[in-house]
């Protein structure tokens, strides 16, 4: 079984550095998928009130027979919850949809700029649920450095992880650059760009980057896949990183990303893949109006 690196948040927890997504993972799928993850090594699951699968992602660890305690949980709060009392709230909602009684790390989904107000209150109820040993770590997704600057105006725990969208043709450098000067580990979703490759997403003239020239020649070089080849440059770059599939082959592939190393001038040839284009949405066109959805309670 591969044994992955963990890297250290900003209050001392420690979390491995790759977790498995069920981003867009039906439920009806989402159970087999992850106990498969948790069967070939995964021991963090990365979920969202918003993708509608956390009670099959709580089925899945207990189905698995791997205890509890070794298993790093990671869910997401939603903006229709955002508030104090409202996130107070969906911390019962996604712990009781888990099957748990402690979160491991507990973020919110979107900066939600033109309710600041609704966020900052969503942060202290973190900050809270920290206080009070509901939850392990927290942080925030999705947040521009403006955005990490109003928070931490406002707020007085320093967010331990910002997921973002980061792959090789999209680094997101100034996101980078103000995690790093806040102690914030940047978590990449979206880590081997699969949204530039879905069906529907931002049109169909999108390039994969697993056809990349440059990633596949790393990979030959390397005797790995281009999927492997960007999550070893996530890795050694500091990052974690939360790739997906439901494709048992795949689930596996992902995970065995410990076996080679990048040197500095491959790592820098990844980073100049970089187009500067978003693939998921602009995080300011997340609104309430245009974006809210109601979680079900537990």
């Amino acid at each position: 079984m591969t044994t992955i690196p963990t890297l250290s948040l900003n209050n001392g927890v420690a979390m491995p550095a790759l977790g498995y997504g069920v981003f867009q993972t039906p439920p009806d799928e989402t159970v087999a998928a992850t106990a498969e993850a948790l069967r070939v090594g995964y021991r963090h699951i990365d979920t969202a009130a918003a993708y509608g699968n956390e009670r099959e992602v709580g089925e899945a660890v207990r189905r698995s027979g791997v205890a509890r305690d070794d298993v790093f949980l990671e869910t997401k709060v939603w903006i229709n919850d955002y508030g104090h009392d409202a996130t107070l709230r969906a911390f019962d909602k996604s712990a009781g949809k888990l099957g748990v009684d402690t979160i491991d790390l507990l973020i919110l989904h979107q900066p939600l700029p033109t309710r600041f107000d609704l966020t900052v209150g969503a942060y202290q109820a973190l900050e809270q649920l920290l206080a009070d040993g509901k939850v392990r770590a927290i942080g925030v997704s999705n947040f521009m450095p403006d955005h990490l600057d109003r928070l931490l105006a406002e707020t007085s725990v320093v967010p331990a992880v910002n997921q973002v969208e980061v792959h090789p043709y999209f680094r997101q450098p100034d996101v980078l650059a103000a995690d790093a000067q806040h102690g914030i580990l940047t978590q990449a979703w979206s880590p081997i760009g699969g949204i530039t490759f879905y069906p529907g997403w931002g049109g169909e003239d999108r390039r994969s980057t697993l056809e990349d020239p440059t990633i596949v020649r790393l990979a030959e070089t390397h005797g790995a896949t281009p999927a492997q080849v960007m999550l070893r440059w996530h890795l050694q770059q500091g990052r974690s990183a939360i790739p997906k599939s439901v494709t048992p082959s795949r689930i596996a592939e992902n995970l065995d990303v410990t076996g080679f190393e990048l040197s500095a001038d491959e790592l820098a040839a990844i980073d100049a893949l970089d187009t500067g284009l978003r693939g998921g949405p602009e995080p300011a066109d997340v609104t309430l109006e245009a974006f809210g959805q109601e979680i079900p309670e537990a």
